[in-house]
């Protein structure tokens, strides 16, 4: 087994060790799958669907090839099309941003809060009211003439955005709401307005997951999924990940192909039942970390967990005023870190065309230039920690 660790270096991000655990379990899939030959559709994707739903408190989930084949399903099942603008921000994964243009409608950025880096309610609000106008047919439009239909909220870094706000204006302005739970397998959400708490992926007309190799819940290759409790979401999605088709060769509609393979749904399968205890240690090393980062919080500052979520720590993140100076410090002791996300989408070369500038999104262009991810994971050691956290305080 090679380890990064071996080397007495700490890894931004340990794959090998959870896999050795469960090679056991993950080679009987395997097995399963060669004997059968179901390699695409069949029992063990059904049996993941019905699992991950239960999990994530919806109806229905449907396994898809990747996470933005997830993201741009639910836009297209909830109806998105050219001439829409559906709300986004731009601190995030371009596949955000490229699952909206996808289908045909446009990207709209708001400001994200400093403190948690998720979208801002006040600002969507703000945007909202501002910059937006509703017609003679009761459709909301943006002052450059686009329908907006939908706002995609990132759970980003595994925590939950502040749901409550965000549905209670799609709800007054008629807006679908998707999530972008990529990155948050298994984070909760308390709505003060139901009274309960929410799992992540349960709470929009769908939401979308990926299950890409680093995620809390990763499969061995490319894969993601759609949580929603809408039926007709749910089948249309289905037709869309299968080149539209309602049967074998009888097409619907125009859909692409996007199926999630067995192999990576067996084996998503048998991970499923260890992403609570994975998660809790991610939240049990957050915590430490944070508490050794208090003691300087003026150099180091941690992204700020709401009250009324449980964030599952898919990333640790700090924001710190020389990210270079740290991150080649941290390098020279062989510690791993990285970046999420260096370039904001609005100021990325694929978007130049929707006229955005530097200065547009200061919050968001801030965060770019400061923040650093930590090695985080349910494999990392105290020690390690203490290395890690060592060495950011001591550089001056």
């Amino acid at each position: 087994m090679i380890v990064a660790e071996q080397r007495n270096g700490i890894p931004f991000l340990d794959l090998v060790t959870p896999h050795i655990e469960l090679e056991d379990q993950l080679v009987a899939v395997l097995r399963r799958t060669l004997s059968t030959a179901a390699f695409i559709g069949g029992p063990m994707v059904e049996d993941f669907e019905e699992a991950y739903a239960l999990y994530c408190g919806t109806r229905y989930c449907i396994g898809v090839g990747s996470g933005t084949d997830a993201l741009r399903f639910a836009l297209l099942a909830v109806g998105i099309k050219e001439g829409d603008a559906v709300i986004t921000v731009s601190n995030t994964f371009i596949a955000t941003a490229e699952a909206i243009s996808q289908t045909g409608a446009q990207p709209v950025f708001v400001e994200v809060n400093e403190s948690t880096c998720n979208i801002d309610p006040q600002k969507l609000q703000e945007f909202l009211e501002s910059e937006c106008h509703i017609d003679v047919y009761g459709d909301l439009i943006t002052r450059q003439g686009l329908r907006v239909k939908a706002v995609v909220p990132v759970h980003l870094f595994g925590q939950p955005a502040d749901m409550d706000p965000i549905l209670e204006l799609a709800e007054r302005y008629k807006l679908k709401v998707i999530e972008d739970a990529c990155q948050a397998h298994g984070a909760s959400y308390f709505s003060k307005k139901q009274g309960c708490w929410r799992k992540a992926g349960s709470m929009g007309h769908a939401a979308a997951f990926s299950f890409y190799p680093g995620k809390n819940l990763g499969a061995c290759g490319e894969a993601g999924a759609v949580t929603t409790n809408d039926e007709d979401v749910a089948c249309t999605i289905r037709m869309l990940r299968d080149h539209g088709q309602e049967r074998k060769y009888y097409h619907r509609l125009v859909g692409y192909n996007g199926r999630l393979d067995a192999l990576q749904a067996g084996f998503l399968k048998v991970k499923l039942p260890y992403l609570e205890q994975w998660n809790q240690r991610r939240r049990g090393a957050a915590q430490w970390y944070s508490d050794r980062f208090a003691s300087d919080a003026d150099r180091v500052r941690v992204i700020r967990e709401l009250p009324n979520v449980s964030s599952v720590y898919h990333l640790y993140v700090v924001c710190v005023s020389d990210r270079d100076k740290l991150r080649k410090h941290l390098a020279s002791l062989d510690i791993g870190t990285g970046i999420h996300y260096p370039v904001p989408l609005h100021l990325q070369e694929a978007y130049k065309q929707l006229g955005y500038k530097r200065g547009d999104f200061p919050v968001t262009e801030n965060l770019a230039s400061t923040i650093v991810s930590l090695p985080m994971g349910p494999r990392l050691r105290l020690e390690q920690q203490e290395r890690v956290a060592d060495a950011v305080l001591d550089l001056r």
